[in-house]
């Protein structure tokens, strides 16, 4: 592999040889070489008129080993297609001799075919060939990269000793990471990341190059699946789980047509009165053969699907029809929080949606917490989220950020939207009572939260001293398997009544914590 400064410098040798090549150069080059005759005789004429087309020769030869061939999209793929091919072929046939291994990955853009309806493919294009340029610097000369008419690149290794599962796994998320920062096209800033699959030369279902790259695109669907940003290995059990997948996939799309998909809710109560706050609406799936299926079983193909705006409209409707029914049987709770996905934020009508709801249950809009994920909020400068997150706290709506302290500006979110209150993550909140440094992070966000007038809720609790460290630090609000797991509407007001009986209030604890 090459460091990064190789690497800048392999970018930049392409781009300049991508300008020079094609027939205008070569229609300077009598212009050069009367300048060099000028300059230094005949000895320089006859240089310059012979070496300038050999050396632009050459050194486009010199960088296409590794791998990038940048004809139009729809072509890239297949025009580079049959040099990766050779070269697992030749891995293939000599590995018996050199002992030597070697390794097809393909990438795939997550969520290509939406980037596609919304940019179209003038600018896919020149995102996929930036792309495929940084993929390119993270390898070494002589490994090959295709570009895929799909959104997506094939990845030839050259043949080493050093390429097992462990290595494969790093680099793929290397090239995963290269992937990761702003591409600008004109005025406009794009993000995408990537899911890899790949299969080593040595796990390949047949001693071929096709069944080799055959087996590479079956484990990158299988990451595509389960992203964004996923990585699989090729298995002989991908198959299956790919049919498996498919099938429920095709279920999918009459679940949210048939009801089966709803809410249960997860309660959120004070650290100091032990009194339910809240209630988060979590979506599960009530599958007819499979049972109760948890949202990670489903909400990725959800988003594939471009179905994520129809699972927030079903979601919206039984929260806040929930809320209703609460207050009918005269328990009063202040809001219930729906989380919001990017595709519902981007939807220039969705504040208007949201008033509409409201008005159908004849609820102010302060019932509703717009839980509104940090990484979505940090990770993308994009003026219509900020406008319908701004429109929603205008309109009364209380602005929960999610996930707080996982994405890469968390600081700047809060300062950019309206926020009411940050939902601490978990991982800040496993182990708490055990961990002086989980501490020290809890009480930061805590005296943070404190000094900008939020107010602070913390997932995931798991345990009662988890509980009791969390209301010591001054974490107001906690909710997570400890307090009570998400459950049907059904099961909410049962659960409402023991609460009264036996209040869940943190115990009080002597032992030292973090200063905040």
């Amino acid at each position: 592999m090459v460091d990064g400064g190789e690497q800048r410098l392999l970018v930049l040798g392409r781009r300049a040889l991508r300008g020079l090549r094609g027939p205008g150069t070569l229609m300077m080059v009598p212009a050069v070489a009367l300048v060099a005759f000028w300059l230094g005789g005949e000895t320089a004429l006859l240089l310059v008129a012979l070496g300038v087309p050999l050396v632009l020769a050459l050194g486009w030869r010199e960088m296409a080993p590794a791998g990038l061939v940048e004809p139009p999209l729809g072509t890239g793929g297949q025009v580079a297609m049959p040099a990766v091919l050779a070269l697992l072929s030749r891995a293939m046939a000599e590995k018996g001799q050199t002992g030597q291994g070697s390794c097809c990955l393909v990438v795939r853009i997550d969520g290509f075919d939406r980037l596609l309806g919304l940019h179209g493919m003038g600018v896919l294009t020149e995102v996929l060939e930036q792309s495929a340029e940084r993929l390119v610097a993270v390898l070494r000369l002589g490994d090959r990269v295709a570009i895929l008419p799909d959104g997506g690149f094939l990845i030839g290794l050259r043949p080493e000793r050093r390429i097992d599962l462990e290595s494969m796994i790093q680099l793929s998320a290397r090239l995963q990471a290269a992937l990761t920062p702003a591409i600008n096209i004109g005025t406009a800033t794009h993000y995408v990341t990537g899911s890899v699959g790949f299969c080593l030369l040595d796990r390949a279902p047949a001693l071929q190059a096709q069944a080799l790259l055959q087996a590479a695109l079956d484990a990158a669907q299988d990451a595509s699946l389960n992203g964004p940003g996923a990585i699989r290995a090729f298995t002989p059990d991908v198959k299956a789980r790919q049919q498996a997948r498919s099938t429920l996939r095709q279920d999918l799309e009459t679940a949210l047509d048939l009801g089966q998909i709803r809410p249960h809710f997860q309660p959120q109560v004070s650290t100091d009165t032990g009194e339910v706050t809240g209630f988060e609406a979590l979506a599960r799936w009530y599958h007819p053969q499979r049972g109760i299926l948890p949202p990670a079983q489903f909400l990725p193909m959800i988003e594939q699907m471009g179905l994520a705006e129809r699972l927030g409209e079903v979601m919206l409707f039984h929260a806040l029809q929930a809320i209703s029914r609460w207050d009918r049987a005269a328990r009063h709770i202040t809001s219930v929080g729906v989380n919001f996905s990017a595709e519902e934020l981007r939807n220039p009508q969705l504040a208007e949606k949201v008033r509409w709801e409201l008005d159908r249950f004849a609820l102010t809009p302060d019932r509703l917490s717009v839980e509104v994920l940090e990484t979505v909020v940090a990770e993308r400068e994009n003026d219509i989220i900020i406008r319908n997150v701004r429109a929603l706290a205008d309109m009364g709506c209380r602005i929960d950020l999610d996930d707080f302290g996982t994405g890469h500006a968390a600081f700047s979110s809060v300062r950019r939207f309206p926020v009411r209150r940050i939902k601490i993550d978990r991982s800040f909140v496993t182990r708490v009572d055990r961990e002086m440094e989980q501490q020290r992070m809890v009480a930061a966000l805590v005296s943070m939260a404190e000094q900008l007038g939020l107010e602070t809720l913390a997932e995931g609790v798991e345990t009662g001293a988890e509980h009791a460290m969390l209301a010591q630090l001054g974490c107001a609000h906690v909710q997570g398997f400890g307090i009570a797991r998400p459950m049907p509407f059904d099961e909410t007001l049962p659960w409402m009544d023991s609460l009264r009986a036996a209040p869940v209030i943190a115990p009080r604890i002597t032992r030292k914590v973090a200063r905040r």
